[in-house]
């Protein structure tokens, strides 16, 4: 071996086994990944991240964006209750919580709060899908693992947890409300979330995806923000406008959906909402034919146990997408698919069996929501 050629390999070489290793992970199979039968990869997605393990117990952070919401303060509840168990306590030093409000600097702002003061991992609902690429970049160049979760970020940069929202709103939910249409024509009422974000823009597609198919189907949307206050006043004034609707699909916040059309006096119609008890309760008192699809608060766990595996040096399916549990008004049961003696707020679906994330009423309700 001459000089020349050896100093070519012995610059060459780990260029090329940084690329082999790069290589093997963005192609591995989902069998080797963390916890395959809960982190299942989405459709088309063969790419993994990983990073090079790190010795526990971390410090952990959960980034919060829109407030008010009572699924979102369920999920800080159930983060927190996860994080005390003592299996995992063990590998938690720190856990802190803030919810920015729906402003993206603010959201950025605190992110990079917790990169500079060294936190090894953040989870996160981003407000914006597409306002975080130098975050991103900030964090990886100060060895921070970011997880984003419910309302994901667009970047393949980062592992990603979600339902399929597009099925979520459009294949199930949607399409049930067309089946339980007598007629499958009139008027469709759409109740849109919150403006800006990821989940909001793709349940839209699910809901036009289905709804477009049908050219005897009007639709009038609406803004709710996922809050039900708003949601009954805008429903309530677009049935003042419009009259009697045909089907009402809803994103969030539902309960404003029958609250508004019970003092409105509106004959019932299909509704496919989400699974606050308020709301399923509604559908089988007021008897409404519809269909309940449902997003856990566990996602807040979930997202926080996959940040505690990537920093033990685990690899998880870039994109993951979540099962979505959905229940029609007539296969509804007390104390399985509502509670009677819970609050309207409660989101009914808490758990995800198949991630290990299941939780009771009581356990939740020993955590606050607040920032800390």
């Amino acid at each position: 071996m001459t000089p020349k050629l050896n100093q070519y390999l012995l610059r060459t070489l780990p260029l090329i086994t940084t690329v082999a290793l790069a290589a093997t992970a963005s192609l591995a199979h989902a069998a080797d990944t963390f916890m395959p039968a809960c982190y299942k990869p989405a459709a088309g997605v063969s790419s993994t991240i990983s990073y090079p393990a790190r010795k526990g117990p971390y410090r952990v952070a959960l980034v919060n964006g829109h407030t008010g919401i009572p699924w979102r303060m369920q999920m800080i509840q159930q983060t927190r209750a996860w994080a005390a168990r003592p299996d995992v306590a063990k590998d938690i030093k720190e856990l802190k919580v803030v919810s920015t409000g729906a402003d993206v600097a603010s959201q950025i702002a605190a992110i990079d709060n917790f990169i500079q003061a060294g936190y090894d991992a953040i989870a996160f609902i981003a407000v914006n899908p597409k306002a975080f690429d130098a975050v991103i970049r900030r964090a990886k160049k100060a060895g921070t693992v970011l997880v984003s979760f419910d309302n994901p970020v667009d970047s393949p940069d980062v592992v990603r947890i979600t339902p399929e929202w597009i099925e979520f709103e459009g294949d199930i939910k949607t399409k049930a409300v067309v089946d339980l249409m007598p007629v499958k024509k009139g008027r469709v009422l759409e109740v849109r979330g919150l403006p800006g974000n990821s989940t909001d823009r793709d349940r839209h597609a699910g809901v036009r995806k289905i709804l477009d198919q049908y050219k005897d189907i009007s639709v009038v949307e609406v803004t709710g923000n996922w809050d039900t206050g708003t949601v009954q006043k805008v429903v309530a004034d677009a049935i003042a406008v419009n009259g009697k609707f045909d089907a009402v699909v809803c994103q969030h916040g539902c309960r404003g959906v029958t609250s508004a059309m019970k003092a409105a006096n509106h004959p019932p119609v299909p509704v496919g909402g989400d699974a606050e008890n308020g709301f399923v309760k509604a559908l089988v008192d007021q008897k409404i034919p519809g269909i309940s699809v449902s997003t856990s608060p566990g996602q807040g766990p979930v997202a926080m146990n996959a940040a505690i595996a990537l920093l033990q040096g685990k690899a998880l399916p870039s994109l993951v997408n979540l099962p979505t549990p959905n229940v029609l008004t007539k296969d509804m049961k007390a104390n399985v698919n509502y509670f009677p003696d819970l609050p309207d707020s409660y989101e009914t679906v808490s758990s995800y069996g198949s991630c290990g994330i299941s939780f009771t009423p009581d356990e939740i309700n020993k955590f606050n929501p607040d920032n800390n």
